[in-house]
């Protein structure tokens, strides 16, 4: 397994990081998105009323994306022929799925035939107060 090139000291401060994935052998590449924590809700104990929330971490660490055709290419070039790049980390999920979106937008991704990319999924709430703090939340490593 290819280990990410850098990593934050403290994952407990990130919701999750967006990463570039590098094919070595073809030289294609993909973006995405990954959080560091896979967070689940059970109903409450018997006699209780709240629901109890479980928190672990994900497997971010051995994850190298979602794409089909970047998934048969692992399996065809073996994982030695990735490097895997984590270009931020984000506190919020807003923040996460925006710069996911801008930096597939600002590669064109999806129209290059060198990106595994085939779909932006945009799902992003940005209030006007957010924009003042954006920079704060993130850590480019």
């Amino acid at each position: 397994m290819t280990p990410w090139d850098t990593e934050p000291d403290n994952t407990e401060d990130f919701i999750g990081f967006v990463y570039l994935i590098t094919n070595t052998v073809n030289n294609m590449k993909y973006i995405g998105q990954k959080k560091f924590w896979s967070e689940r809700t059970l109903p409450p104990l018997k006699g209780y009323k709240r629901k109890r929330h479980i928190r672990k971490e994900s497997d971010w660490r051995s994850y190298y994306g979602s794409s089909m055709e970047l998934k048969t290419d692992l399996k065809k070039h073996g994982k030695k022929n990735f490097t895997r790049v984590m270009l931020l980390c984000c506190k919020t999920k807003q923040m996460l799925n925006y710069h996911e979106t801008r930096l597939q937008f600002n590669r064109n991704a999806v129209l290059r035939d060198d990106f595994y990319n085939q779909i932006v999924n945009i799902r992003c709430m940005i209030p006007k107060s957010w924009l003042e703090k954006a920079n704060n939340d993130c850590f480019f490593p």
